[in-house]
């Protein structure tokens, strides 16, 4: 099986972008590959505990926006490494505290030592 890094730069509830990412880590996983996730730019918010999304807007009664946190947690359980950009949360005033357990703060360093390791790169 394949080596992937996934890079994710988007914020959790602007766009399905993320829950497409995820939903490919989620995939990638069950089919038996390595997984790192990096996440920087706004997209360090998908890390952060606590997380309720309001109901979707959607003539459908029971439509609800996918829980980004939980998620991510589905993706640490199943193994994938998560990295969060250091500088990005720095900007945000966000903590290692604040994160889901199994996310990592993390470097450009590390970035690309996954990149150079990887067999492939997706970036959302």
């Amino acid at each position: 099986m394949a080596s992937i890094t996934v890079i994710v730069g988007d914020p959790p509830y602007g766009k399905q972008r993320v829950y497409t990412a995820l939903r490919f880590v989620l995939t990638a996983l069950f089919e038996k590959h390595s997984v790192n996730l990096f996440l920087l730019e706004d997209a360090v918010f998908i890390a952060k505990k606590g997380q309720e999304p309001k109901e979707m807007p959607s003539l459908l009664e029971h439509e609800a926006m996918p829980n980004c946190e939980e998620l991510l947690k589905a993706c640490i359980k199943q193994g994938v490494t998560v990295g969060i950009c250091g500088v990005c949360c720095s900007e945000r005033a966000l903590k290692q505290e604040e994160l889901v357990e199994g996310c990592q703060i993390s470097s450009m360093k590390n970035l690309v030592k996954w990149v150079v390791e990887s067999d492939k790169v997706v970036t959302f």
